[in-house]
């Protein structure tokens, strides 16, 4: 298999495509209005204890209040006096512990999305490449993906010999065959930034960010390009500078696998992975045989459907049936990683009557799975010929990082945002710069839009024609056109024709 990494740098947003023998499986996309947060240790102040949910919402200085659950207090990190009281017999003490106006120390482990605030943990953690720091903790854990015993005990031999007594180390999957210097390089890279969050705690005024994670350079380096990965193509220079200096010190043999990407057409044009981000939207995908796949999602529930649609097959309608099934269940663990779909999903395919053949879809699509970076669970099919996935998030899905509420439907469909038209339309600029050289252009938007042009000028920075932003009261949150002001003639559709 050939692993790719393909990344695309825009003034609003970057986005990061995984891709496997040209198959596009994981798209990541940073806004620069969505600054991510998981990971980042915040010092905040608590607003509110309620005992009778075994929780408190505390202010990290984000637009909501932070979801602190009893189970994830670390009392290490707690006055002495509030770290004897045992939480997990009784939540009602988190009232003895936990005070409105106390300051206290948390890590987020799952975004805000929507109307829900953060969920935070007390229990902290600096993750590095190959080993996560924990500190106030003593034990070594090992990924349990390294299933050799011999590298267990080599690994847990040399950490034992490099780390401190009162810090926990887990030991992540890419570990395997790393040399005793590499360990020692990132445990004393880990320590040292530990030291300054320390230092922060004592002096720093809540609320406040002690310790941000999200630098994309390290988000790369340290979840993303492992020796896995045979190619890592960007279209941004400064960024692939950034990479490059922090693999120095880490992984230096992955350096040559970088390449910068300077072609005149865009890049993710060039690797056909914007047609593919189209389809993420279409509730629809067909599979390669003529059947299809429905995926309808919700707040609390994703439910997938299969149909062999126009695939009858040759001879055999058993035989039809679930080679229908097998290659929805090929598409159906690509789907889940790529839209980044999470919670409970229910899959149901198509009624097969046959235990062996059930037996050997549950086997594609469990396998398939494994290559998930999420944590998920795949259980067999119920007595209704139903399989349910449970996955975890940790993200928003694309389907709610580029869309919105539409005002339309009182929310029971979505439109793309107004941040993504306008990127679309940038995009749509720098494509057509040859078709559109020296024209002074009208560009008709939806008045959402145009505000939202008037307070970022900078995305067409790079763009030489002269631009006049017009509201059309007629037009659709998620349309644009695009008119030559000198001939009047709509060039959007006459391009893309």
């Amino acid at each position: 298999m050939f692993n790719e990494i393909i990344i695309n740098v825009h003034p609003y947003e970057k986005r990061i495509a995984i891709i496997e023998d040209n198959n596009l499986v994981e798209l990541f996309t940073e806004k620069k209005a969505q600054d991510p947060i998981i990971g980042n240790i915040y010092k905040g102040i608590i607003r509110n204890v309620l005992p009778g949910m075994g929780a408190a919402f505390i202010d990290i200085g984000l637009a909501r209040t932070a979801f602190l659950h009893y189970r994830d207090i670390d009392p290490k990190h707690l006055e002495s006096n509030q770290s004897k009281i045992t939480l997990k017999k009784d939540s009602s003490n988190i009232s003895k512990i936990l005070s409105a106006g106390q300051e206290i120390v948390v890590q987020v482990k799952k975004s805000p999305v929507g109307k829900k605030g953060a969920r935070v943990t007390g229990k902290l953690s600096i993750p590095g490449k190959f080993l996560v720091f924990m500190p106030n903790k003593k034990s070594i854990s090992v990924s349990r993906k390294i299933s050799s015993s011999i590298e267990k005990k080599r690994v847990r031999k040399i950490l034992n010999k490099i780390k401190d007594t009162n810090i926990g180390l887990i030991v992540r999957t890419d570990t395997e065959g790393i040399e005793e210097e590499d360990f020692y390089s990132e445990y004393n890279g880990l320590s040292k930034t530990w030291k300054l969050v320390e230092k922060q705690m004592k002096h720093a005024k809540a609320p406040t960010c002690l310790f941000d994670e999200n630098d994309l350079s390290f988000t790369i380096v340290r979840d993303l390009f492992s020796t896995k990965i045979d190619r890592l193509v960007i279209d941004d220079k400064k960024l692939k500078n950034h990479i490059t200096s922090r693999l120095k010190d880490i992984t230096p043999e992955l350096i040559n696998r970088i390449e910068l990407y300077s072609e005149d057409s865009p890049i993710f044009d060039a690797y056909g992975i914007e047609k593919e981000i189209e389809s993420i939207f279409h509730s629809k995908i067909k599979l390669p045989s003529g059947g299809n796949i429905k995926i309808q999602q919700t707040e609390a529930l994703v439910a997938i459907d299969v149909n062999t649609g126009s695939f009858t097959g040759k001879n055999n309608y058993l035989e039809t049936i679930k080679r229908t099934n097998v290659e929805a269940a090929y598409e159906v663990a690509r789907q889940i990683r790529l839209r980044d779909l999470s919670g409970i999903m229910v899959i149901d395919f198509i009624d097969m009557n046959d235990e062996i053949s059930e037996e050997e879809v549950f086997s594609v699509l469990k396998n398939s799975l494994k290559q998930d970076r999420a944590n998920n669970r795949v259980f067999p099919f119920s007595p209704l010929g139903l399989v349910e996935i449970s996955r975890k998030r940790t993200r928003a899905s694309l389907l709610l990082t580029y869309s919105e509420q539409c005002p339309h439907c009182n929310g029971t469909g979505r439109l793309l945002s107004r941040d993504s038209v306008a990127v679309q339309i940038s995009r749509w600029l720098k494509r057509a710069e040859y078709f559109i050289k020296n024209l002074s252009l009208r560009i008709y938007v939806h008045k959402n839009v145009k505000i939202f042009l008037d307070s970022n000028p900078e995305l067409f920075k790079d763009i030489e024609n002269p631009l006049e932003i017009i509201i059309d009261n007629n037009i659709e949150l998620d349309k644009f056109k695009i008119f030559s002001a000198k001939s009047n003639k709509d060039i959007t559709s006459e391009y893309n024709s």
